[in-house]
């Protein structure tokens, strides 16, 4: 009877006996259980040698989190009040600031972010490059401790700040877009090559079978790669060669590459995401949609009423759903891998592409 009542003193550590906790953790460093939660988080407070140790610890008593509990966190979480209580850093890098946001895409983006903040329980407050240094910005965010950042586009000419002397190892940021290559942090953008493809069958859907595109060469825009792709569905007299226009070129320049371009491919309609196209074709003398016919892969800036609406907002509400995930984690710097979110758009009708009789 004895010998049966005799403990196993390994229980404790078996695995399979029951669930490594915090607490355990903690009894075999020695240390306290919220050293242990903030460590496995890789908070910055703990460092990097007790975060070492601890995550040496965990991994030799084969701890692995609760996900249960997890999800009963974030469900409760996910139902308290929301009472605004930090503040997210939206960076708008532009000499002028205005500049950014003239684009409507932008100003939507902006407008789905401070809804899904608000939601979250934070306040997205834009700062601006043009009044303030990187270094000037890095000293007020320490202060208000604010330690995630959704960085607007860095794409253009128009662009302040040394940005690769900004901390990021001290900041949970996230990027809209391509349009460079730093910072390596976490991308939200519009899924370009899937929402062409969509346009692109929309418009043969409507009776039209010589779809021509007009865009620009660039490694990170991927409109063009959509239309490649979309092509395959179509016969081989039916395929048109794109239309790519140079940075460098003038209007002039832009007016003259476009007509040769529609005599030599007759095409009876286009895509595009270039505002400037049906300004051009009329001043070449073709009427829309009567000569040709126009969808755009931008409807919120072009001035074209048929084609792919973005879902910008959706965009801005996305970025802002990462940065509150990476600070649930705490997961700062330049990851080792980054990630890229992208966001379908939909289809729109419109005059400008009626259907084909």
């Amino acid at each position: 009877m004895a010998d049966r009542k005799k403990k196993n003193p390994n229980k404790g550590a078996n695995q399979g006996s029951r669930r490594i906790t915090h607490s355990d953790i903690a009894k075999a460093l020695g240390v306290s259980q919220m050293t242990i939660s903030l460590a496995l988080r890789n908070h910055p407070r703990i460092s990097e040698a007790t975060r070492n140790r601890v995550h040496a610890k965990a991994a030799e008593l084969n701890y692995h989190p609760d996900p249960m509990l997890s999800a009963l966190s974030s469900y409760r979480l996910s139902n308290q009040k929301k009472i605004r209580q930090a503040t997210l850093a939206w960076i708008n890098p532009f000499r002028d600031p205005a500049h950014l946001r003239i684009q409507h895409e932008f100003d939507l983006y902006w407008k789905g972010a401070c809804e899904a903040a608000n939601h979250f329980g934070f306040h997205l407050e834009e700062f601006t490059t043009s009044t303030l240094s990187l270094a000037r910005m890095n000293t007020i965010f320490k202060t208000r401790n604010i330690q995630g950042i959704v960085l607007a586009s860095l794409g253009g000419a128009n662009l302040t700040g040394d940005w690769e002397k900004f901390p990021w190892q001290d900041y949970m940021a996230v990027r809209f877009g391509l349009s460079t290559d730093y910072p390596q942090v976490h991308r939200i953008t519009s899924s370009q090559v899937r929402n062409t493809y969509i346009a692109f069958n929309k418009i043969v859907e409507k009776g039209y079978q010589r779809i021509g595109f007009c865009g620009h060469r660039s490694p990170t825009r991927f409109f063009s790669a959509g239309f490649a792709f979309a092509q395959y569905s179509l016969p081989d007299l039916c395929r048109i060669p794109p239309l790519f226009f140079m940075e460098n070129m003038s209007k002039a320049q832009q007016i003259d590459h476009l007509k040769c371009w529609m005599k030599t491919t007759r095409p009876d309609a286009i895509l595009t995401e270039r505002p400037a196209i049906p300004e051009m074709l009329r001043e070449l003398g073709y009427t829309i949609p009567g000569d040709v016919a126009l969808a755009t892969l931008s409807l919120h800036d072009t001035p074209i009423n048929a084609g792919i609406d973005q879902n910008p907002e959706e965009i801005g509400r996305a970025a802002v759903r990462t940065v509150t995930s990476l600070l649930n984690e705490q997961s700062f710097g330049i990851p080792s891998i980054q990630k890229e979110t992208l966001i379908d758009g939909k289809w729109m009708d419109g005059s400008m592409l009626p259907d084909k009789a």
